[in-house]
């Protein structure tokens, strides 16, 4: 078998996660309590036998850096994990882009097909499978491929393909997408292919320098472009709506793949996530190791150190590690970030969905949320503030809600 090379890009900005990717790059950005975006790509490296990987890193890099040190030295000695930030402390300008700043580390890397991944994907995938296909194909490039459902295909790369996976089209984002069938943005090639096509593309002045819109669709029709049908669980997490909805999936009592099993995901801590904790008042929910629940908790994901006080509720929402819930208060629907003090009888996102759409309450790191105050549904609470000082007026009117708050105190009402 050829020897494959794997590289994870994970230098974006992380724009479509707002104010959480404000103050960490996204491959950091925690999932279901205790773990983190990247510990997917790593997990599924490790246990597929790629050894040698490369994380192409730019955006707040140092953070990244230090979480890939601890987590090798936690979880294996077996594997070569490599830094490749961009050249002359500059930047990358496209997934392509990344990929040709680094030519040199794909010249000299002893392997002859590439392994190409995002970072910011829920999964389990055993990689040598897809390159048995690649192999088997012939390919020059080989696209791993998801159907999903046709009204949510407009969010990815759709592709045509032939009974026996050869591409025949592939459109990034179509408005109106001919098929379901799209691309998971993992990619193997045959080294010499792709550092010809990066070569070529970058050659192109008015070019994207991106695999999605510029390279797979320049080689169709013109190399061997094929598509390995996946069939586990994936889930492309990047925005806040599918983080939020497929954090609480995980929630579920039924949830679409376990995290541990023969296939466990590593990351950082050995302390695992408590399911379902005894006793009436945590219910479908992940709770972190450290957590102290005095209130009630449903369909939740709580990492770890977080604190819910006496007679308060936390429903439908996540809460990242030390996120502090104060007396008789109650948050629903909302993403709260590290260290976020929520005060005592609070209503952080009261109220019905705006506009007939589902929509969370983010509240930034190290925000403080002062007693007696409401946040309504679908608001967003910057990093380090406080919202009744930051927002400067108040809005008492239109407040509808059942919650009782301390006689004499009238609440703070932020719409």
């Amino acid at each position: 078998m050829n020897r494959l090379a794997a590289t994870i890009l994970a230098g974006g900005k992380g724009t479509r996660m707002d104010i959480f990717c404000q103050v960490r790059p996204k491959p950091a950005l925690s999932f279901a309590g205790k773990y983190r975006f990247i510990d997917f790509n790593l997990s599924n490296c490790i246990h597929s036998q790629v050894r040698d990987i490369a994380l192409l890193v730019d955006y707040k890099r140092e953070q990244l850096t230090d979480y890939i040190q601890q987590w090798q030295n936690e979880n294996t000695s077996k594997s070569n994990v490599k830094m490749l930030a961009p050249e002359n402390d500059g930047t990358y300008t496209g997934t392509a882009n990344a990929m040709y700043q680094n030519l040199d580390y794909l010249r000299e890397i002893a392997a002859d097909r590439i392994l190409i991944m995002p970072s910011d994907h829920v999964y389990k995938m055993d990689y040598r499978k897809m390159l048995a296909f690649h192999e088997k194909a012939k390919a020059d490039v080989t696209v791993g491929v998801v159907p999903v459902p046709i009204e949510e295909a407009h969010r990815f790369g759709t592709m045509t393909l032939r009974d026996d996976g050869y591409v025949v089209e592939y459109i990034e984002k179509p408005d109106v997408p001919r098929s379901n069938m799209v691309s998971m943005g993992i990619y193997i090639f045959n080294k010499d292919i792709l550092i010809q096509r990066l070569l070529e593309d970058a050659a192109e002045a008015d070019s994207l320098h991106d695999f999605g819109y510029s390279v797979i669709p320049g080689m169709v029709g013109n190399d061997n472009v094929y598509a390995y049908k996946y069939e586990g669980f994936w889930r492309d997490v990047g925005t806040i709506d599918t983080y939020y909805a497929t954090s609480l999936e995980m929630a579920s009592n039924n949830p679409p793949f376990t995290l541990g099993g023969n296939w466990p995901i590593l990351t950082c801590s050995s302390n695992s996530p408590i399911k379902d904790i005894s006793g009436d008042n945590v219910r479908n929910s992940i709770v972190g190791a450290g957590c102290v629940i005095k209130g009630r908790v449903e369909n939740s994901v709580l990492s770890p150190g977080v604190y819910v006080d006496e007679q308060a509720v936390v429903k439908n929402s996540i809460l990242m590690s030390n996120v502090s819930v104060g007396l008789h208060s109650v948050v629903d629907s909302c993403i709260a970030d590290e260290n976020v003090n929520i005060g005592n009888f609070c209503y952080v996102g009261f109220g019905s969905d705006r506009n007939g759409m589902a929509e969370c309450t983010l509240v930034g790191k190290n925000a403080a949320i002062s007693s007696h105050t409401a946040i309504a549904r679908g608001c967003k609470i910057a990093p380090d503030s406080n919202p009744t000082e930051s927002l400067g007026k108040v809005f008492i009117n239109d407040y509808r809600t059942d919650r009782q708050f301390e006689k004499g105190n009238q609440p703070r009402i932020i719409a």
